[in-house]
Formats: C-alpha cells, structure tokens, sequence
C-alpha cells in the first residue's frame, strides 16, 4: 500500500472505528462500501481493506444482501489496543479507563508474584535495567523515552510469568500506560515517586518475594490503594472496580503496606 494510501486507509479506519465506538452508528445499523467510498472519498479498496479490519474486530458483519451491519459491543473484541484507543476517545472513555484498571489489578499482581516464583537471575537483571532506563527517562522528563521504559518494564513482568496468555495482555496494558505518560509538572512529580515502586517491584520479583511484589504492583497500578482499606491477596484479585488515573500517591517505597 502507497503512502498515500496508508494515510487515507488509517483515516477511514479510525473514522469508521471512532463512529462506531462512539455510538453515532448504533448496533444494528446498515451501510454499504459504496457509500462510505462517497462520504470519505477514498478509494474503494481503502474502504474495503478497513472494513475489513472491522470486521476482524468483531464490529461489523459483511454479507453481499445486507451489505455491512454495526454488530453489538459485547461481541468487540475489546482487547484489541485499537478497540481500547478508539474508547478512550470516545465518550466512553471513562468506562474504558476503569475497564483497563480492573484488568490491570487482576493480571499485573499474579503476574508480579508469578514472575517472583519462576524468574532467573538473567532476567531480574533485565527487569531491574528496565526500571533503571524508567528512572533516567523520568529524570531527564523524556516522555518517549518515558513511554518505552515503562512499557518494557510492565511487559517484561508480564512475560516472566511465564504464562503465554498473560504476556499476550501487553498490548492492552501498553494502551494503559500510554494514558499516564506525565506531560506537566504535577504528572512527572507523581511519576518520580512511582520511579522507586518500579525498582522495589523488580527487587522483590529479584528476591524470589510473591507477596511482596503483588503487593508493591498494585501501589504502581493503583496509587491510592495504600491509602484504602487492608486488602487481602484473594480479594485484591477479585476487585476489577476502581476509580481511573495517575491519583496522588507519593508515599516513599519503605512506607508500611498493608496486606
């Protein structure tokens, strides 16, 4: 596909993605190549090719009769990272923030413990350069360099789980992350105190501690959970609701957890 194509094949794409995401084409609604080649102006097999796609994330149904039908969201693929983009720029975004938290909550603590029971000294040294390359990107406030960091770090975890399943979530908990990259000075400042859990969760998956390392990646998930009530390891899997963003945590690493 030419350049040009490629930019007018991401337009449609998004177009039709953000129109269905946002609810301005409801479930059930009719449309044809035809005339989304007339409202957008590309070309056919643009059209085609991003349909396509919307039909491979389970939100169109293609047949020659009824042509193309919006499907309801319960049958999206909704861990899709451009189902979760299109979400957070739609008016369900904040649904969707919460959504990802309670993944998040769930897979990224039994994927820290895990991570400490089958880890080798090789790979916590990975994990702990990851966290190192996070603390100079927060340092010099690189937000790319930000960005790349803190999704190694969290994917690393992830794959040393050693659960294939669990390491395919990467790409859902990248979208996550990619939502909390500090572009202020509050933000970096709450980033500088997450900086240290970084480091303790890779000294704790180092030093063989489940409990530990569970317990210090939901404080990175979820800031404000040291500030809540004690929370056990069979209810702290079972939660999925909390409330979205950075919070205000910026209790030092060394602060008493409660288990």
């Amino acid at each position: 596909m030419a350049v040009s194509d490629g930019a007018a094949f991401r337009r449609v794409l998004d177009g039709l993605g953000l129109a269905i995401v946002g609810g301005d084409v409801p479930p059930g609604s009719d449309d044809t190549v035809d005339r989304i080649v007339e409202r957008t102006g590309a070309s056919r097999s643009v059209v085609r090719e991003a349909t396509r796609v919307l039909v491979s994330l389970g939100m169109l149904t293609a047949g020659r009769r009824v042509g193309l039908r919006v499907r309801p969201r319960d049958e999206w693929d909704l861990l899709d990272p451009q189902v979760i983009r299109w979400r957070l720029e739609s008016p369900d975004r904040e649904a969707q923030l919460a959504d990802l938290l309670g993944l998040r909550l769930v897979v990224e603590l039994e994927a820290a413990a895990r991570a400490a029971a089958h880890s080798t000294p090789r790979e916590t040294a990975e994990l702990r350069a990851t966290a190192q390359a996070l603390a100079g990107a927060t340092a010099a406030r690189d937000r790319d360099g930000f960005f790349e960091a803190d999704r190694r770090f969290h994917g690393t975890v992830l794959r040393l789980a050693g659960n294939a399943m669990l390491a395919r979530l990467a790409g859902v908990v990248d979208e996550a992350l990619r939502e909390r990259v500090p572009d202020d000075h509050l933000r970096w400042s709450v980033a500088s105190s997450g900086v240290e859990l970084h480091s303790a969760v890779a000294d704790a998956i180092a030093a063989g501690d489940s409990d530990g390392a569970a317990r210090l990646m939901r404080r990175i998930v979820d800031p404000g959970a040291s500030t809540r009530a004690p929370q056990g390891r069979a209810h702290r899997v079972a939660m999925v609701e909390s409330p979205p963003g950075m919070g205000g945590s910026s209790a030092s690493v060394s602060a008493p957890i409660d288990e």
